[in-house]
């Protein structure tokens, strides 16, 4: 049987990656973080000394790249030159690359594929931007998380003075905004709602209250992955 797909799609800082963890932990599926394979990119690049705003070298090493995956702890992780980046993928020069790299048509291309071979380790629960509309569109289920641009500026920016660094809530707003403008506008997959998804506004829930309606309105059991009428 095939492997079955959760979508669950949205801005930064709608919750998505949280829900979609703690989703695939109650059904026991596979979380797949397809942001940290962008970013995985846009570091080797950096590493490698080649420009991010360079489309087509950027492209040529994404067509060369060859990230070793594997599960752990009910996620995918990966190695890229025989490493995991780890935390190097949230330096503040990934922040300020991944953006303009995730909008290169090869680049999306490339990791989209890999995204899709992900299926071998099973059942996926896969957190992104463009999940339910390009990586997955036939997926069984799509969600799209949204929130207020304030709210979402309010948890991006706890979440930045937990790593000690001093930006304001505004200026974690305006970058969010950046964001929001690159991913929306630009020519390949962008940021959009699929026709067929839950739009789920978390602006006044908890994590635990998504969560509960994701996995309502997803129509799987928790831990073993059948649908509710039995089949599958």
């Amino acid at each position: 049987m095939s492997a079955r797909v959760i979508a669950i799609d949205g801005p930064a800082a709608s919750g998505k990656s949280t829900v979609a963890r703690r989703v695939a932990s109650a059904l026991g599926w596979v979380y797949v973080d397809s942001g940290a394979l962008y970013r995985a990119v846009a570091w080797k690049a950096l590493k490698d000394g080649i420009n991010t705003e360079d489309a087509e070298a950027v492209g040529r090493l994404a067509d060369v790249l060859n990230p070793e995956f594997e599960m752990r702890d009910g996620a995918v992780i990966f190695r890229v030159d025989g490493r995991e980046p780890g935390m190097e993928l949230r330096t503040d020069r990934v922040n300020a690359s991944v953006s303009r790299v995730a909008a290169m048509p090869t680049v999306r291309e490339r990791v989209s594929s890999w995204l899709r071979s992900l299926t071998r380790f099973g059942n996926l629960v896969m957190e992104g931007r463009d999940i339910g509309t390009a990586v997955f569109p036939n997926a069984e289920r799509k969600f799209y998380l949204d929130a207020s641009p304030e709210v979402r500026a309010r948890r991006r920016h706890a979440e930045i003075l937990a790593q000690d660094t001093k930006a304001s809530e505004r200026q974690v707003g305006e970058s969010l905004r950046k964001r929001d403008l690159v991913d929306s506008t630009r020519v390949a997959a962008p940021l959009r709602v699929a026709p067929d998804a839950v739009v789920i506004d978390t602006t006044d829930l908890t994590i635990d209250d998504v969560v509960e309606k994701v996995l309502a309105m997803a129509g799987v059991k928790e831990q073993g992955g059948s649908c509710k009428n039995g089949k599958g």
